[in-house]
């Protein structure tokens, strides 16, 4: 079985129901549809935000026709064809489209500068990429660069150049399957990892790896016919798309949410009726923050049917799912925990039955293994800190075009994670830190994860990112980079005060106030504040011993 046997059975079963819902808040409501097919469903109110509709037989008909026209340009099985869009309702019809000719899906970051996007489309061989409004300044710049790209699709208005209208092209071409025989080993897509150490790698899955994540993710959250998923995070990261492979295993409605205000997740929750909804820590913190400040008035929406809020891509303070218990007592709540080199989120989940174990990320996923080894791959005893290494239908096939990068990391199958973990009693693993993010403070280990989650517990604090700045004695030192709530003032008295409960060892020795940044799958872009403290000016407070 391959991922679009799922689609295509969807459309043949559920061909009529809506498959698809994309919800733009920002968008006036006479904008013009990209595609012909999709329809502006109006709504009485005056300010009613962009949505349109896509049905699961409409999604799969779509998706023949991009498919069709690739192989009528010549496209061979494995080609590679990239997709440089935001979420809309045609992201996931190309990608399908893609995947049905034999080719091979190669999503791409929306936050890429000019010249990553020319890096990756290079590095991944893509001959194909289909692009969207939003991009037509960062291609401007590539245009006579990209001798390899063979063909621009542009899907939107006001098409530049060296562009083709992609709906004009898929109008003349059938809406029927392909005749492309799929294999579940061969190459479905590439992936490109997060560039924390410079320029990304290129993660290349087969078709099966797909299919799996498909199952974890239904075997952990058990998503029915009725369920409704709410999807915000970008579709070009496997997280997005591995918890909407639930939605597509039930044949359920999923709804794209293009923006994060609390106000919009809680309308489109309300409107669109929604029963999971997938956060990253800092919007469930900003939802919070507002509730609690009164900018938001819960009793405005309609909300029982919510069952479902789960959050991924980097570690949950406890803090927060204790606060959001409070708003929200009848909410599951799960973790789950992944890699790009996993196939996203799955092979590490806590479960919705394991809420007592907040804090953890859980026991392995649904046909996953894990184990925490020392330097030498041997298993640590347990309660010992080490490397978090993990074993499944989901590993990466190699890093494409990196054999000794592939070997640093896969080793006997196993994928070492470079996330450095602890088993307890029970079995469940806590995240303690990346590797590379230990700050080694005169011969003492800190775990910058450890004091980040002891110092969110502050009424003050919206968010905190600790790193290590060099020090000439001690080697490095522990600094905290603390994003105030909004209307707060604090000082690094306060801080100082509050960090005496820390053992020593583990209290920052500088406090430095200012946003704490983080990429669209909300992890906290330490290389950035690395490279703005290491090496530019500093105003900073000196915490005694």
């Amino acid at each position: 079985m391959v991922i679009t046997d799922f689609l295509e059975r969807n459309a043949r079963l559920y061909g009529a129901e809506t498959a698809l819902v994309e919800i733009n808040p920002s968008e006036e409501r006479d904008r013009a549809v990209t595609w012909r097919e999709a329809s502006l469903i109006e709504s009485a109110q005056p300010d009613a935000p962009y949505r349109r509709a896509l049905s699961w037989r409409d999604f799969d008909r779509r998706a023949n026709r991009f498919a069709n026209l690739l192989l009528s340009r010549g496209m061979e099985q494995g080609a590679k064809v990239g997709i440089l869009m935001m979420n809309c309702l045609e992201w996931l019809p190309v990608y399908f489209g893609i995947l049905k000719a034999g080719c091979v899906a190669v999503p791409l970051n929306f936050r890429y500068s000019s010249e990553e996007i020319k890096y990756c489309l290079e590095l991944a061989d893509v001959e194909v990429l289909v692009f969207g409004p939003e991009f037509v300044g960062r291609m401007d710049a590539l245009a006579g660069s990209l001798p390899q790209v063979r063909m621009m699709f542009f899907v939107g208005r006001d098409k530049p150049a060296y562009a083709e209208d992609c709906t004009k092209l898929m109008g003349f071409c059938s809406s029927s399957a392909p005749p492309v025989a799929l294999e579940e080993t061969g190459y479905a897509a590439i992936y490109f990892s997060s560039g924390t150490t410079g320029f990304p790698k290129a993660i290349l899955h087969n078709h099966r790896a797909l299919v799996s994540s498909c199952e974890t993710e239904h075997n952990h959250h058990g998503q029915t016919r009725e369920d409704v998923f709410l999807c915000i995070q970008p579709l070009y990261h496997t997280g997005a798309k591995m918890h909407w492979f639930g939605s597509l295993l039930s044949g359920s409605r999923a709804v794209l949410l293009r923006g994060v205000k609390p106000e919009w997740i809680l309308r489109a929750v309300t409107e669109e009726k929604c029963t999971i909804v997938w956060l990253l820590v800092p919007w469930a913190q900003d939802l919070l923050d507002a509730i609690e400040a009164g900018k938001v008035e819960l009793d405005s929406y309609l909300l029982d049917q919510w069952r479902l809020m789960h959050i991924g891509a980097q570690p949950v303070p406890p803090s927060l799912i204790h606060r959001w218990k409070q708003l929200f007592p009848h909410h599951q709540y799960d973790t789950n925990y992944g890699l790009s080199e996993s196939l996203g989120p799955g092979c590490v989940h806590l479960g919705m039955e394991n809420i007592r174990k907040i804090g953890a990320i859980g026991k392995p996923g649904y046909h996953w293994e894990a184990r925490i080894v020392d330097e030498q791959g041997r298993e640590v005893p347990q309660g010992e800190i080490g490397e978090l290494a993990v074993r499944g239908p989901g590993v990466m096939l190699c890093y494409y075009k990196n054999q000794e990068a592939t070997d640093e990391i896969l080793k006997d199958g196993w994928l070492y994670t470079g996330d450095m973990a602890r088993m307890d009693g029970d079995g469940f693993i806590f995240l303690v830190d990346r590797k590379k993010d230990v700050v080694i403070s005169g011969g003492e280990n800190l775990y910058p994860v450890q004091i980040e989650d002891f110092l969110r517990k502050y009424d003050k604090v919206k968010d905190v990112a600790v790193i290590g700045l060099p020090d000439a004695r001690l080697g490095e030192i522990a600094a905290a980079i603390i994003e105030v709530k909004e209307g707060q003032d604090c000082t690094e008295a306060e801080i100082a005060q509050f960090c005496t409960d820390l053992p020593r060892y583990k209290r920052p020795r500088r406090i430095i106030f200012d946003r704490v940044p983080r990429n669209p799958t909300g992890k906290i872009e330490k290389p950035a504040l690395r490279e703005k403290y290491c090496h530019g000016r500093l105003v900073e407070a000196q915490i005694s011993n």
